[in-house]
């Protein structure tokens, strides 16, 4: 009795604090010049005509008129001058921003990094503390931007993207809406210089701007959007009791470039069920603190932050039984489902590592759990 008033309790101190913050919206793009941030300063003239008090926080134009033109009439908060490497550069204010407390605050390039001495690393840091101080946000990101899809924007684009936004960031946005655009269309727009200058023109068709590429970043887009709206309608209508609710285990051992991809393939199903999940190592003897070479200790350290910042819970557990401890952390988190890399078989292994997968197999199908092998 006195736990449910003690719940009660603390389920509306949720709703309050909830009340405090700002609302966040997101535009998605999948690339530059669909128009993104044309479409929050149509949104913020729409706002002001209604009398709501919203401000340009930071709005990056890229010099294109016809976005350039839709800031006149809009009140801008002025950006803050830094000195950095003998240069005078400019940020967004984020203090005056909350000093200011307008409606709403337009705030452009979420991914950005800023310069070095910020208060805040990234932009995304910014735009939280903003929404904590009860102010609403309209922000824009392309899709390459985001984090777990990392890898397979490098795939599509050959290029890897270095400012990436936390998919938990996507999460914590109470609308999120796709700008887009057909290829031809984008495209067309690329020509008529609407996005770059003449002279960048041929090299961004050479590169980024090809047709097959813009295709499946639309599909990324698009697929990201309505995973956004499946989460919410999952959020907002009642649940049924009698449904599963979904628990990810993603095992990642000291392989950099296996548990990278596992990491970020758990993180889109876990995005996708909107479900808890956990990143499990098993540290070995031969891999105990005082035997792990440094590289792979550092790589390590970097895979626990990269799944942290996904919205995983990071388990580091000691056993000379991997089997063993992966099947005692399903049994203790209530795992429905487990994510693995692909076996790096060689003959030898094979025969070793064959039965060790059968009984993980047979231990997983009798807990009613199911086994993804992620590639």
């Amino acid at each position: 009795m006195e736990q449910e008033k003690e719940n009660n309790v603390k389920h509306f101190l949720d709703l309050i604090q909830k009340s405090r913050k700002g609302k966040f919206k997101i535009y998605i793009g999948m690339s530059a010049g669909v128009g993104k941030t044309f479409r929050m300063l149509q949104e913020a003239h729409t706002l002001l005509k209604k009398g709501i008090d919203v401000k340009i926080g930071y709005i990056e134009t890229h010099f294109r008129k016809e976005t350039h033109e839709l800031l006149e009439g809009l009140p801008v908060i002025p950006r803050r001058t830094l000195f950095y490497k003998g240069k005078q550069l400019e940020e967004m204010d984020v203090q005056a921003i909350i000093n200011l407390r307008p409606e709403v605050v337009i705030v452009d390039e979420l991914a950005h990094t800023n310069i070095e001495g910020s208060k805040n690393e990234k932009r995304w840091q910014d735009v939280l503390e903003i929404l904590e101080a009860g102010i609403n946000v309209i922000s824009a990101v392309n899709i390459q931007h985001i984090e777990s899809l990392n890898e397979d924007v490098k795939r599509i684009t050959n290029v890897d993207v270095q400012e990436r936004v936390p998919d938990n960031v996507l999460r914590l946005a109470d609308e999120v809406v796709n700008i887009d655009l057909t290829s031809e269309d984008l495209i067309a727009r690329l020509k008529e210089g609407k996005i770059y200058t003449a002279d960048k023109i041929q090299t961004a068709l050479n590169n980024f701007f090809k047709s097959d590429q813009i295709l499946q970043l639309r599909e990324l887009a698009l697929k990201e959007v309505a995973g956004q709206v499946l989460r919410k309608v999952e959020n907002e209508v009642p649940k049924n009791s009698a449904l599963r609710h979904e628990k990810l285990l993603a095992c990642i051992s000291s392989n950099d470039k296996t548990a990278k991809i596992v990491i970020r393939k758990a993180a889109r199903l876990a995005s996708y069920y909107n479900c808890n999940w956990y990143v499990l190592y098993v540290e070995t003897p031969k891999e105990s603190s005082d035997k792990i070479a440094l590289d792979k200790q550092r790589h390590l350290i970097n895979n626990f932050k990269l799944a942290t910042q996904l919205g995983a819970e990071v388990i580091k557990i000691q056993n000379s039984n991997i089997t063993d401890a992966m099947l005692k952390i399903v049994e203790q988190k209530n795992i429905t489902t487990v994510c693995i890399g692909k076996p790096h078989f060689n003959l030898f292994k094979v025969i070793l590592s064959t039965t060790i997968f059968r009984r993980l197999l047979n231990s997983l199908s009798l807990s009613n759990v199911d086994l993804v092998i992620l590639s």
